[in-house]
């Protein structure tokens, strides 16, 4: 008789993958943002640098950092940051998150 083993990863597991392929698209996609935004120093270039986004308590615009108010601020623009809500696709928005998630 055969043995068959099953092998069955949990919720967790895999989304380190997903994550992965999704923050590596989000980076190409950030290649636009870059112009304007560091993201491997503190420092400032036209906009505030976005190194440690997801660590910071805060957005320049004083709103809590989490998905949804990231998400509103890339659609949204204002500054002098252009409106992304038409220029990206909720595919790209969705990578460009998970890869501002890794700064």
């Amino acid at each position: 008789m055969k043995k068959i083993i099953l092998i069955v990863f949990g919720a967790g597991s895999m989304s380190g993958i997903v994550l992965a392929a999704s923050a590596a698209k989000g980076k190409e996609t950030f290649g636009q943002c870059g112009v304007c935004h560091s993201a491997d120093t503190d420092d400032r270039k036209f906009g505030p640098s976005l190194k440690g986004l997801f660590k910071h308590a805060k957005l320049a615009n004083d709103k809590e950092v989490n998905e949804k108010n990231v998400r509103a601020k890339i659609n949204e623009g204002g500054k002098g940051m252009p409106v992304y809500a038409e220029m990206l696709s909720d595919a790209e928005k969705d990578n460009l998150i998970a890869y501002l998630k890794t700064l």
